[in-house]
């Protein structure tokens, strides 16, 4: 695993196996940002001559390596873009972005000094937090081939006052995050149910979680009847795994509520096999429930936080549910399931209502939910919809913050006769298709109670990424949403760059 840690020295005297240094588009050709000057003297000042050579403008995220012919202790340089020089501050976003581009440009290298802009704590941390995020590659499977792996070491360059601290929370949320990924790219074999719960236990009770699972049979019992209608066509059996973490100090607290589906078949109502390859990533947003909740209890925060991770197989056999079953769900109401695919919701609102029963100040549930999401919003934006419209609002922006990009989403009443049922108290589904994001945010906020201030993100396409790598994003699981879900944990504890709580 890649590691990080601050250093002062400058460009030209560190030892290091590469140097990154981030470089901005100008008219006049492309200029080093600051922290890279050096390397620009100690080529006497040819960098933006060789950089023009080589076909290098300096555009955000563009890369570029070259040897240093000894003119410092590195033996290789790589340049990435940051577009235009701002007028004011580095947005932080494109820092990690850069940061993240340029260290998946080496692989199998020992070391890398980031000499990226960092003149202040949150610029350090940016720059650390995409550089290890970059340097993610899952090996798991791999037994031989030329595939290398990711960079050994970084260093980000910086004397900022607090450099050190905003360093290591960053290497705090991207052990979180690679936590994610490689749950997400697990393969459904080795992930089901019961193993994501073990998992759990194993990890959660390390970081200091309290970690509850209950099984299929009480499950049952309790009367979780979304859960395990989901569940009972597979011979890997569901679970709810509640994951919670208390501060001594805390007044308010979060509940936090994710679909687990380890793999979604459709169930009766079977998906089409080019809908299925993916579905091991049905899985991250209970994923991105449990790793936020690893790094809220690594970093301390002065807040309350439940998880509730609701995992289910869902799969075709002759116990598995049919459309027309009825289920009873632990809120007490009743669902008619009219197509077996639409499994999220269900045990989704198992958890939600488990939630309630904490009385947090707010339930926030984190869903690979719809493909009408990625229709709408494209692989990189989540759709979020709440029942406060100030409470959307916020979690947009906290989501802008992280660089997870997020949309606020309406709960258009028209759409509410949907979804009614002849027999039940409600439809899982409603027949037409238009609008089946918002109708899906519709169901879920029937079974939420009044005074209840609740929130839901469909993150179906930034989950995974089908696509190639950018900036600090793999192929594959990209741990969606666990940043934001810390960061509203820190609004709530007062943590976080604004004190007022959402």
């Amino acid at each position: 695993m890649t590691t990080v840690r601050i250093n002062a020295s400058d460009a030209v005297s560190i030892e290091t196996s590469a140097l990154i240094i981030a470089v901005h588009t100008t008219p006049e050709g492309p200029r080093p940002a600051p922290g890279g000057e050096g390397l620009d003297q100690a080529l006497d000042g040819r960098l933006a001559e060789i950089l023009t050579t080589m076909g290098f403008t300096g555009k955000a995220e563009e890369v570029v390596k070259f040897p240093t012919l000894g003119a410092l202790p590195a033996p290789v340089a790589v340049a990435v873009g940051l577009g235009d020089a701002p007028e004011d501050g580095y947005d932080l976003e494109t820092l990690r972005r850069a940061a993240g581009a340029a260290v998946r440009s080496l692989p199998g290298t020992a070391s890398a000094a980031l000499a990226l802009p960092a003149r202040t704590a949150a610029e350090a941390e940016a720059v650390a937090l995409g550089g290890l995020l970059g340097a993610y590659d899952f090996t798991r499977y791999r037994t031989g081939g030329d595939r290398k792996p990711p960079v050994g070491e970084l260093a980000v360059l910086s004397g900022a006052a607090g450099a050190e601290e905003a360093v290591a929370r960053a290497a705090t949320l991207a052990d979180a995050v690679t936590l994610v990924r490689d749950l997400v790219n697990t393969p459904p074999s080795d992930l089901w149910p019961a193993r994501f719960a073990e998992i759990a236990q194993e990890t959660g009770g390390e970081a200091g979680l309290s970690v509850e699972v209950l099984d299929e049979v009480r499950l049952k019992e309790d009367g979780y009847g979304g859960i395990v209608g989901v569940g009972q066509g597979s011979v890997n059996p569901p679970r709810l795994v509640r994951v919670a973490y208390s501060h001594p100090e805390a007044s308010r607290k979060v509940a936090f509520v994710g679909k687990g589906i380890t793999f979604d078949s459709g169930g009766l109502s079977l998906k089409p096999s080019a809908s299925m390859d993916w579905m091991k990533s049905d899985m991250g947003g209970a994923g991105a429930v449990f790793g936020a909740l690893v790094a809220i209890a690594r970093l301390g925060l002065r807040v309350n936080a439940v998880g509730y991770l609701c995992l289910a197989e869902n799969m075709p056999s002759g116990s598995a549910q049919r459309p027309s079953d009825v289920l009873h769900t632990y809120s007490g109401k009743t669902v008619e399931v009219l197509d077996t695919d639409a499994e999220g919701r269900l045990v989704l609102i198992d958890g939600i209502a488990r939630a309630t029963e904490d009385k947090p100040d707010v339930i926030i549930d984190v869903a690979t939910l719809t493909g009408a999401q990625i229709v709408a919003l494209g692989w990189r934006t989540a759709g979020v919809m709440a029942n406060d419209d100030a409470l959307r609002e916020e979690i947009v922006r906290i989501a802008g913050e992280q660089g997870e990009g997020a949309w606020g989403m309406p709960l258009p009443a028209e759409l509410r006769k949907g979804l009614d049922s002849a027999v039940a108290d409600i439809a899982n589904l409603q027949p037409e298709r238009w609008g089946s994001m918002l109708a899906a945010g519709i169901f879920l906020r029937e079974f939420v109670p009044e005074g209840v201030r609740w929130a839901h993100v469909d993150m179906a396409g930034p989950a995974f990424n089908k696509g190639e790598p950018h900036g600090y994003t793999p192929k594959g699981g990209t741990g969606a949403l666990t940043r934001t879900l810390v960061a509203v944990a820190e609004r709530y504890a007062g943590n976080g760059t604004s004190a007022q709580a959402v």
